[in-house]
C-alpha cells in the first residue's frame, strides 16, 4: 500500500460515515474527496511544504466533528468551492462540507458593526473541524469581519474562507487565531477582488502546536490589497505563513508586513509571493517580513519571492532576523528598568506595529491586553 493511500484510506470511513445531502452539495463534496484522494496529505519534499512537516496530522486517528454554521443556502452555489486552491487540505475541507456562514452584503450596503464569526473547539478532543465561510460583498459595499478561531484541548481545525468582492468595494478582514497549545490548525484564506476593491486582512497567530495560514488575493484593474500578519510561537510551537498577492490587471498596488516572534524552541516559517502577470502594468506592490528571536534554539525560514512578468512596475520585498537592539536593551536599563520588563517593553513595541493597524477598536484593544500579558512572562 502507498503512503498516500494509508493516509487517504482512513479518511474514507469518515467520509462515507456523513449524512447524503442536496446532490449539489454531494457533487462537491464526491469530487474534493477524489481529489485529496489523489494527492494525499503533502510532505516536506513537496517545495511549499519542505520546512513544515505535517505528519502528526496525517498520522493521527480524527472523527470528523459538525461545525456551528447555517445551512448551505443555493445563493452559495455560484461562488462555493470557486475561489480557494486545489490542494489537499482544501479539498479535505470540501469533502466535509456539512454547515458554512455564508454572509452577502448586497450592493452599496455600508454595515458599521463588524461581521463576527467564531469556531469554538472546546470540547472538540480527537476531533477534526472543517469551518468553511463564505463572504460575497457586492459592488461599493463596506464592511468588516473578525474570523475568531479558538479551543482546547488536542484536535484539528481544517478551515477555508472565500472572499469574493465586487467593484469597488471595501473590506477590512481579521483573523484571530489563539487556539489550544495542543491543537492543529489550517486555514486557507482566499480574496478574488473586483475593480477598484479596495482590501486588507490581518492575520495574528497566537495558538496551537502546528499552525499553517495560507493566505492569497487576486486582485482586478485599481484594485488595492493589504496582507498583514503577526506570529508569536514559544515552546515548541511552529507556525507557517504562506501568501501569494496575485497582480492579474494593470495599476494594482499592494502592500504586506508580516512580524514573527519566537522563543523556546520555537519554529516559523514565511513565504510571501508576490505575481505580477503579463498584462498587470503599473502595479506597484511592498512586502516586508521582520522576524525577532529571542532564544538560541528557535528558528525562522523566511522566502520572500516576486514573480514579474510585466515590465513597467515598481515592487521590492525584505525580510529581516534579529534580536533585541542591545541599545535600546541598555538605554532602558539605564533608566532603572529592570532586565525582564525591558526585554518584555522592546517585544511588546515590536508587535504593537502590527496591533496598531487594526481598526476596530474592540478587538484591538482586546489584543493590546491579550499580548501585555503573554509579554509579562517572557523569560529573561
Amino acid at each position: 500500500m502507498t503512503a498516500v493511500a494509508e493516509q487517504t484510506g482512513a479518511w474514507l470511513a469518515e467520509f462515507t460515515r456523513q449524512e447524503t445531502t442536496e446532490p449539489w452539495i454531494q457533487a462537491l463534496r464526491d469530487a474534493a474527496f477524489e481529489r485529496f484522494s489523489k494527492l494525499g496529505f503533502p510532505t516536506t519534499r513537496d517545495e511549499e511544504w519542505r520546512f513544515t512537516n505535517v505528519a502528526p496530522i496525517a498520522r493521527a486517528s480524527w472523527k470528523t466533528a459538525q461545525v456551528s454554521g447555517r445551512p448551505i443556502p443555493q445563493e452559495a452555489l455560484q461562488h462555493l468551492g470557486k475561489h480557494a486552491p486545489e490542494n489537499a487540505f482544501s479539498a479535505l475541507n470540501t469533502a466535509f462540507l456539512d454547515r458554512i456562514h455564508f454572509v452577502e452584503v448586497p450592493r452599496g450596503q455600508v454595515r458599521e458593526e463588524p461581521i463576527e464569526i467564531v469556531y469554538d473547539a472546546t470540547g472538540a478532543d480527537g476531533q477534526h473541524l472543517a469551518p468553511r465561510t463564505l463572504i460575497v460583498v457586492g459592488p461599493h459595499a463596506h464592511c468588516s469581519m473578525v474570523e475568531t478561531y479558538r479551543g482546547t484541548g488536542k484536535y484539528f481545525t481544517n478551515a477555508v474562507t472565500e472572499i469574493v468582492a465586487g467593484d469597488g468595494a471595501v473590506i477590512d478582514h481579521y483573523k484571530i487565531q489563539h487556539e489550544s497549545p495542543e491543537a492543529y490548525h489550517v486555514g486557507t484564506l482566499q480574496a478574488t477582488l473586483g475593480r477598484s476593491t479596495n482590501f486588507s486582512s490581518h492575520s495574528i497567530s497566537l495558538g496551537g502546536a502546528l499552525v499553517r495560514n495560507d493566505a492569497g488575493a487576486t486582485l482586478s484593474e485599481g484594485t488595492e490589497a493589504t496582507l498583514n500578519g503577526l506570529y508569536i510561537a514559544d515552546d515548541s510551537q511552529h507556525i507557517d505563513n504562506h501568501t501569494t498577492l496575485d497582480h492579474a490587471k494593470p495599476h494594482g498596488t499592494s502592500h504586506e508586513l508580516y512580524k514573527g516572534i519566537l522563543d523556546g524552541r520555537a519554529g516559523a516559517v514565511f513565504n510571501g509571493r508576490i505575481i505580477v502577470r503579463k498584462d498587470a502594468q503599473k502595479t506597484d506592490s511592498k512586502q516586508t517580513n521582520k522576524n525577532l528571536v529571542l532564544s538560541n534554539e528557535a528558528v525562522i525560514n523566511t522566502k520572500p519571492e516576486l514573480q514579474i512578468l510585466a515590465d513597467d512596475v515598481r515592487c521590492t520585498h525584505g525580510a529581516t532576523i534579529g534580536q533585541l537592539d542591545a541599545e535600546s536593551m541598555f538605554y532602558l536599563q539605564s533608566r532603572g528598568i529592570p532586565k525582564r520588563e525591558a526585554r518584555s517593553l522592546l517585544t511588546y513595541a515590536f508587535a504593537q506595529d502590527i496591533i496598531d493597524r487594526i481598526k476596530i477598536q474592540p478587538l484591538r484593544e482586546s489584543l493590546e491586553r491579550m499580548l501585555f500579558e503573554k509579554f509579562r512572562s517572557v523569560k529573561p
